[in-house]
């Protein structure tokens, strides 16, 4: 079975390499064009584009996927069954319907929930206790096509985005080839996804990532690790962005306004939330990198009494 890759990210890479890893013919790749990155704004290749190249794999980096982009390099490939992970792009009807064996992709929850952008994020902001991996007929609707296998992954309150996005790529590589392996012999179920249990993953913008203080602290505490390591939940501090990286909900009852700091430790700092007291352990602040707030205090003053965010 000849297969055409399609992904982008980190997360892509995992499956792209368990296909190789399991001697599949991987024909080429298709991946976003080169991006610029870090302070100096280089250009740099998508980590599947490195991937591809080191493995000697044909690579491709269309613009887009409109037909007098991406029409040619399909009929030169003739793909028999396309596999996309996080590529970045929605595949028009015709990309979709050109394999022989259609289009498939690895999807980051368990559908039908978490449909969209970003599963991953918004599951531990939402406090979920579990998510997974689906493998998925793909569609023209976004993220409905039918299921042929998932696989579950434990969410525990040491997850943040970065531990729950390696754990997710890791748990992908079996159940994607998995479903290959029934795809190729005819046994790959086609289960349809029961709409009315989704709800959209939406991208993840500003507004997402500011703390409002009004919510509980386990709230607060389950955005600050599903934005962790990026973008990061952020508040303000006299005035100044102050970028919450991790923190730690007790059960300690509120005193005083939603967002006052209202105990500074050797080690972290106590923010009043609706319900109970949220502790900070580490933070970072406008033009610094992030560190433990309690080296952040050797040098600098966290002031009691004072309202975060306003």
């Amino acid at each position: 079975m000849k297969i055409m890759f399609m992904g982008t990210p980190d997360f892509a890479v995992a499956s792209l390499d368990a296909l190789k890893s399991s001697g599949y013919d991987i024909i080429s790749v298709v991946t976003q064009p080169d991006k610029k990155k870090g302070r100096g704004h280089k250009m740099a290749h998508p980590p599947v584009y490195e991937y591809a190249r080191e493995n000697d794999i044909e690579i491709f980096q269309p613009e887009n996927l409109k037909k007098e982009n991406f029409e040619d390099i399909l009929n030169s490939q003739n793909p028999e069954l396309i596999v996309v992970a996080a590529y970045g792009k929605i595949l028009p009807e015709y990309v979709l319907n050109y394999p022989k064996y259609g289009c498939i992709n690895v999807h980051a929850s368990l559908l039908p929930k978490y449909r969209g952008a970003a599963p991953i994020q918004r599951c531990i902001i939402d406090g979920e206790k579990k998510t997974g991996i689906t493998i998925m007929h793909m569609e023209k609707g976004l993220d409905t096509g039918d299921m042929i296998l998932s696989t579950e992954v434990e969410i525990t309150d040491c997850d943040n985005y970065e531990t729950l996005h390696s754990k997710l790529a890791e748990a992908g590589k079996g159940v994607l080839t998995e479903a290959i392996k029934q795809i190729e012999n005819g046994t790959a179920k086609r289960i349809k996804q029961d709409s009315e249990k989704s709800c959209y993953a939406s991208m993840i913008d500003k507004e997402t990532a500011k703390i409002d203080f009004s919510k509980t602290a386990r709230e607060i505490f389950n955005l600050t690790r599903g934005l962790y390591p990026i973008p990061k939940a952020y508040t303000s501090y006299d005035g100044k962005m102050m970028k919450i990286c991790l923190t730690k909900p007790t059960y300690e009852k509120k005193i005083g306004e939603n967002g006052e700091i209202v105990r500074v430790c050797k080690n972290s700092f106590f923010v009043s939330c609706s319900d109970c007291l949220l502790e900070v352990l580490k933070i970072q602040t406008e033009g610094k990198k992030e560190m433990p707030v309690a080296d952040f205090l050797k040098g600098n003053t966290i002031e009691k009494g004072k309202i975060l965010g306003v």
